[in-house]
């Protein structure tokens, strides 16, 4: 009798013992993986309209008060590792051409250990204007943005000059990214809405509340905002599409630029806006 419960107690320690080793396996894998998880390699490359690659581009890696620029090598590349978990908005230059933003997103905790991210910026001709001799780049004049809204009603595509002639208001804000107060001047994106029918103020009720504003920038980079948040009749918040700050006009981040007064992080701020399109939910 003995002899069978020493058996029964060891045949409990091992199965105890199996089952723990088991758990311990199935959790190891998780663990490594969120362990590996820390940065990715992200590659840029720095072309002309035409894809050639631009040798010698500037990329600022963080802030530009205090980050280091790098440069393009002779293919136009550039491959630096950031850390998982952030969003990333780089200005990119090079002498000839208009500066842009390279914007990317690495908050997703499904990105494995070892992926790579390949980013294609295209830099365009400042139509022979050299940045060695202007102290502040000259915003592209044939730039235009693109409003769509109504489908019944025609999209409305304002040149700069056009978009300079509307009536503008101020809006300050604190920049989280620069931790800086910064005033823009622009046109409210209820304004531009406004201008292509979309259903707002008294019209803003039933289905139209699944309305929603889709933001795109030159290089991609969208956001989303609600049509209700757009209407100063439903939210308090200053939504702009503005062309200046602090009394300048947007160079790098323009000449159009998003700005959400309300955002704590500027996330939604689209740099180099290019299209604004209103949206009903299905």
């Amino acid at each position: 009798m003995n002899s069978l419960l020493r058996y029964r107690s060891a045949m409990r320690s091992l199965t105890v013992t199996v089952a723990l080793l088991t758990l311990a396996m199935a959790f190891a894998p998780a663990a490594a993986r969120a362990q590996q998880i820390t940065s990715t390699l992200v590659t840029f490359t720095v072309t002309d309209p035409s894809g050639a690659a631009i040798a010698n581009a500037t990329i600022v890696i963080g802030m530009p008060s205090s980050a280091p620029a790098l440069k393009t090598d002779e293919h136009g590349q550039l491959s630096v590792n950031f850390p998982i978990g952030g969003q990333y908005n780089l200005p990119v230059s090079a002498p000839g051409y208009i500066s842009d933003h390279i914007y990317f997103d690495l908050t997703s905790p499904e990105l494995p250990a070892d992926a790579t991210k390949s980013i294609t910026v295209v830099l365009h001709p400042d139509d022979g204007h050299s940045q060695a001799v202007l102290t502040v780049p000259v915003p592209n004049p044939k730039v235009s943005l693109l409003v769509t809204g109504d489908p019944h009603h025609a999209p409305l595509n304002l040149t700069l000059a056009e978009f300079h002639a509307l009536p503008h208001v101020d809006v300050k804000v604190h920049n989280g990214h620069t931790n800086a107060d910064e005033t823009y001047s622009g046109v409210p994106l209820a304004v531009l809405l406004a201008k292509v029918d979309a259903p707002l103020g008294e019209k803003l009720r039933g289905k139209a509340l699944t309305s929603y504003v889709i933001a795109t920038g030159s290089d991609g980079y969208s956001v989303v905002l609600s049509l209700a948040e757009v209407d100063p009749m439903f939210h308090d918040g200053q939504i702009v599409v503005a062309d200046s700050r602090d009394g300048q006009p947007l160079t790098t981040s323009g000449p159009f630029q998003l700005v959400v007064s309300e955002d704590k992080r500027p996330a939604r701020w689209v740099h180099n806006l290019i299209t604004i399109s209103m949206e009903i939910a299905h």
